[in-house]
C-alpha cells in the first residue's frame, strides 16, 4: 500500500505527534475490544513536519460497512477506562483541546470543554451571554451528565462523516481528537453534520444500546463542537450554538 504524506499546516506544532498518539490509542482498543472490522492507519513515521500513513482509496459505503463501523464503535466504546480526560492536550480540527484527568465526568465537560470554547468567543455580548447560562446552570449540567453516564470510554473526539473512510474491505477511522469521555459524546457528533445511515445506528444500539438521555445530551454535546465551528468559521454558527445552549438553560 502507498503512503500518504499529511503535512502540518496548523499553528501548533505538535499537531501531527498529538493524532499519531490518538490513532495509536484507537488500534490498541480497538484490539482490546476484539474488533477487526474497523481499521486504523498505522503511523509508518511521524515528526512535527509530517505524518506518515498507508494511503486509503475510499469508495462507497455499503450498509454492510456502515454497520460494521456502528458495531465496531459500540464494541470499543464498552471497555470501560479508568477515568475521564486525557493526560496531554490535543487539537479538535484547527483548535487546541484542553484535558487533562479527572473522576467527574459532568465537571471536566463543563470546565475543559464548553468553558473553554465560550472563554475563545471575541464578541463580549456573545460570550457574555454563553457565560451567563454556563454560570446559572453549571451544577445543573454536571448533575445531569454524571447522572446519565455510567463510566468512561475511549472517543475518538471528532466523528464526522469525513473521518470515517470506506474501502473495499470496510470502514477507516482517521484525524481522531481522543480522549476519555461519555461515549455518547461520539454518536451526537455522528449527527451534527450527517452522513452515517440507519444502519450504523441499528448496528451500534444492537450491540451497546444509547441511554433515553441520548436526545437531551446530544445538544448538550454538540454545542461544544457548533462552539468550535462558530469560533473558527464565524456567525453562520451562532444559531445552531443558541440551539444547543437553550438546551442547558431548561435543564
Amino acid at each position: 500500500m502507498a503512503d500518504f504524506v499529511k503535512h502540518n499546516t496548523t499553528p501548533f506544532p505538535d499537531a501531527l505527534l498529538r493524532e499519531a498518539e490518538g490513532l495509536a490509542l484507537l488500534a490498541d482498543t480497538l484490539g482490546d475490544a476484539g474488533v477487526t472490522a474497523v481499521r486504523v492507519p498505522q503511523v509508518r513515521s511521524v515528526s512535527k513536519q509530517a505524518l506518515v500513513i498507508p494511503r486509503i482509496s475510499p469508495g462507497r459505503a455499503t450498509e454492510e460497512s456502515m454497520a460494521q463501523l456502528g458495531d465496531g464503535l459500540a464494541r470499543m466504546h464498552a471497555v470501560r477506562q479508568k477515568h475521564y480526560g486525557l493526560e496531554t492536550d490535543n487539537l479538535i480540527g484547527l483548535s487546541r483541546q484542553t484535558n487533562g484527568v479527572s473522576d467527574d465526568w459532568g465537571d471536566f465537560f463543563l470546565r475543559k470543554r464548553l468553558e473553554v470554547q465560550v472563554a475563545m468567543i471575541r464578541d463580549r455580548s456573545v460570550r457574555g451571554e454563553f457565560e451567563a447560562v454556563l454560570e446559572c446552570r453549571g451544577e445543573a449540567l454536571t448533575d445531569f451528565l454524571n447522572e446519565h453516564c455510567a463510566f468512561p470510554s475511549l472517543l475518538h473526539g471528532d466523528l464526522w462523516s469525513g473521518n470515517a473512510l470506506f474501502d473495499e474491505q470496510g470502514p477507516w477511522l482517521i484525524d481522531p481528537a481522543v480522549y476519555y469521555g461519555d461515549r455518547e459524546a461520539d454518536i451526537a457528533m455522528t449527527e451534527l453534520f450527517g452522513g452515517f445511515s440507519q444502519a450504523f445506528y441499528q448496528a451500534y444500539d444492537r450491540a451497546l444500546p444509547r441511554t433515553p438521555a441520548y436526545d437531551t445530551k446530544r445538544d448538550i454535546y454538540n454545542l461544544y463542537h457548533t462552539l468550535n465551528h462558530f469560533n473558527l468559521f464565524g456567525a453562520s454558527y451562532l444559531g445552531a450554538c443558541r440551539r444547543n445552549l437553550e438546551t442547558i438553560r431548561q435543564l
